[in-house]
């Protein structure tokens, strides 16, 4: 009986030993004498041990941090840049057959891509386009991993590293177009306040005594105050008409 029960045993050890359990979130790749044979969906599977082998690949997205890449701009200025790289396995076979660690090629690929678009432009575009750089290099990421049976689902630009004395300029050129715009606005109020200047001297001039009403307004306004100390000047045709008067009466006598 002994004899009869350890090939059953054997049997049993061998079969169990080829039960497989795959992931919801996992695709296994299938593998035959060395050959491909296909995609173990999840759930139990059966994988016969010296005959048959499999791969785990997981097909969740994954987020790789690009370190820091120092590169040069069009405009030869030198920054240091970092970004986040998202992407997911579409098909596990390539991931697999194509590449053979795919991790650290999507990792130098996004650093290559990333030091090769920053040279393509200059600072103020950097510093100003960074949505449409990282869709640029998204691109360019993901038709080139296309291959290897992945898809970039977006990239992030970080950081945006700039030397010392940059910053400075920078800083610099901010503060001077602060300052003209300053200038540019109060040139344009003072043009303003002179054109209002201009029309309330047209009115007063063309209204018959807006003008004696406006001084003895501002009088008015300032007596209230009892500080101030107002110096009268009167209108010249008040002046004149006192010294016909003083004519006629010097006549008269």
């Amino acid at each position: 009986m002994l004899s009869y029960a350890s090939p059953i045993i054997l049997i049993i050890l061998y079969v169990f030993f080829s039960i497989k359990q795959i992931n919801q979130y996992e695709r296994g790749v299938k593998f035959r004498l060395g050959k491909y044979v296909g995609i173990m969906e999840p759930g139990w599977k059966i994988v016969f041990p010296l005959f048959e082998g499999f791969k785990r690949v997981d097909i969740r997205v994954k987020a790789v941090d690009v370190p820091d890449q120092e590169a040069m701009t069009r405009d030869n200025v030198s920054v240091r840049i970092n970004a986040v790289i998202y992407y997911k396995i579409s098909q596990a076979e390539k991931s697999v057959i194509e590449v053979e660690n795919y991790y650290y090629a999507m990792s130098q690929l996004a650093q290559t891509t990333m030091r090769n678009i920053i040279g393509e432009v200059t600072l103020d575009e950097l510093l100003t386009q960074r949505e449409f750089l990282a869709n640029k290099i998204q691109q360019i990421t993901d038709k080139a991993s296309d291959p290897w049976g992945i898809t970039v689902k977006d990239v992030s630009l970080k950081d945006i590293i700039l030397p010392e004395e940059m910053k400075r300029v920078i800083a610099k050129q901010a503060e001077a177009e602060r300052e003209k715009r300053a200038v540019i606005i109060k040139a344009e109020g003072e043009v303003m306040a002179s054109q209002n200047m201009a029309q309330a001297a047209r009115t007063l001039s063309s209204a018959h005594g807006a003008l004696h009403l406006k001084t003895l307004q501002s009088i008015k306004d300032l007596s209230s105050d009892q500080s101030n100390t107002i110096v009268f000047a009167v209108p010249l045709e008040i002046l004149r008409a006192f010294e016909r008067f003083g004519q006629t009466e010097t006549k008269a006598g």
